[in-house]
């Protein structure tokens, strides 16, 4: 059975203070149908925008990943994003009360921990992953930086972080299966090396920063009037530096939490790819500027794949023959217009037509051009969509399927004899009460021919 999409039971809340704004904010996730994806909403602003978490809407990478549309921004969205990844919630509206996602302690623990709290919903949707097919890379010299994705049945990740510091070391973290999510990754700290502090404290843009939401590593001598200087501005009694060359501000988690950390970001970060992917991504110094152009590649792919045929094998076996065809339609010559079903699951169908010279409707179609009418594509894909749902239930011979409407139907290359058209059809949504809801593109060799919207119901045959 493949997975079904989810969403909350219950709204949450959470609130907070924002890392650089200083400012309180609070966070609402509502419940959202399936394909609804994740959608930021400030109801503080004008209108009360919407924003899409896709990496088309990222506007900034400098100290987190910020998404903005027409002027309004939602900054530092990535440990929100993991956190709804991480616990496999595929669909939520998040309403806030200001630019900013509150920091907590600098990890998505707090935010796993609240949205558990609401409980998941399992919809009647697929959730729509996308198999990687080929490898897909990502590379930025400058910063060391390179992002790769490969092939596997699998979700998984792997960090390699070295920032060519003796204090914290080359580092490496794997995560295997994203039910693991919770205890391994989403309770791992943002970190930040001490002259990276200070320049941010100096400029006055961690307002909400304190030192319970950030590993500090120190990495070279520091004299004890600095540290003085650091205990009064956090309001602590004594900052020391410990034998392992961080703060004495924290405990760690894990001995790689910076590592675990970074791949805790780069879940968040490709959850703007909007769909989730199947395959092994390895990151090697990963950011959020490279995390969120790694991300856009993909989506540029996903789009690619979307306006490509079905990879098939024409000569291969099919699933259907035409035999096993005529048992499920009730069609017969000359107005039989599949000849096999090479592939069906619940939710898609590829059906093949083979057109010919010998077709009857060529006779007057026209007998010096002959091109196939465009309402007989239709009817081929149509007769395609119809093995998609008589496939799914037990008895098929019994049962009919109607046209009930057609919709958004694009004619865009003629279909004459000799071609083959390949049919790819989707459901659109979920079955319900016999209604079957379509979405198909024809295919001739790479060129979309035709494509279209249908709805059709299933019912039994009267004289049962």
């Amino acid at each position: 059975m493949n997975e079904k999409q989810t969403t909350l039971l219950k709204e949450v809340v959470i609130s907070g203070i924002g890392l650089h704004t200083g400012v309180i904010v609070d966070m609402k996730f509502k419940p959202a149908e399936a394909d609804f994806g994740y959608v930021f909403k400030r109801i503080d602003a004008d209108g009360q925008p919407e924003i899409p978490a896709l990496a088309e809407y990222v506007v900034d990478t400098a100290r987190g990943t910020t998404l903005g549309l027409k002027g309004v921004r939602v900054a530092t969205v990535e440990h929100t994003l993991a956190a709804l990844v991480g616990l496999g919630i595929d669909n939520v509206l998040i309403e806030m009360n200001h630019e900013e996602t509150p920091i907590l302690d600098g990890s998505s623990k707090y935010f796993v921990e609240a949205l558990e709290k609401g409980g998941i919903k399992v919809l009647e949707v697929d959730r729509n992953y996308y198999d990687i097919e080929e490898v897909i890379s990502f590379k930025d010299d400058k910063r060391q930086t390179e992002l790769t994705v490969i092939p596997d049945a699998n979700r998984r990740i792997s960090v390699m972080i070295d920032y060519d510091t003796r204090v914290l070391g080359t580092q490496n973290a794997e995560l295997n299966d994203y039910k693991n999510f919770k205890e391994e990754i989403s309770k791992c700290r943002t970190f930040v090396f001490l002259h990276e502090l200070k320049y941010l404290l100096d400029n006055n843009l961690i307002k909400g920063g304190d030192l319970s939401n950030a590993i500090v590593f120190v990495n070279k001598v520091v004299q004890q009037e600095e540290l003085n200087h650091l205990a009064k501005l956090f309001n602590k009694p004594t900052v020391e530096v410990l034998e392992r060359g961080i703060l004495n501000n924290v405990e760690l988690h894990f001995n790689n939490e910076p590592a675990r950390h970074k791949l805790l970001d780069v879940v968040g970060d490709m959850a703007l790819i909007g769909r989730p992917i199947r395959g092994r991504v390895i990151a090697v110094r990963p950011g959020h500027s490279a995390n969120v152009e790694f991300s856009k590649l993909i989506r540029e792919k996903i789009k690619e794949s979307e306006t490509k045929a079905p990879r098939i094998d024409l000569n291969a076996k099919p699933q259907f023959d035409i035999e096993a065809i005529k048992k499920m339609l009730p069609h017969r010559s000359p107005f039989l217009l599949v000849d096999k079903i090479m592939k069906v699951t619940e939710t898609t169908v590829i059906g093949v037509k083979n057109v010919t010279m010998n077709e009857p409707f060529f006779a007057g179609h026209f007998p010096d051009e002959p091109v196939m009418p465009a309402v007989l594509q239709i009817e081929a894909m149509a007769q395609s969509g119809g093995i998609l749902v008589l496939s799914q239930v037990p008895d098929p011979e019994n049962y009919m399927t109607y046209f009930l409407k057609i919709d958004n139907v694009k004619l865009r290359h003629k279909v004459v004899p000799g071609d083959t058209l390949v049919f790819d059809l989707k459901l659109l949504s979920p079955v319900r009460r016999g209604l079957c809801q379509m979405g198909g593109k024809a295919w001739v060799g790479d060129k979309i021919v035709m494509e279209a919207e249908m709805l059709a119901q299933i019912v039994k045959k009267k004289n049962l």
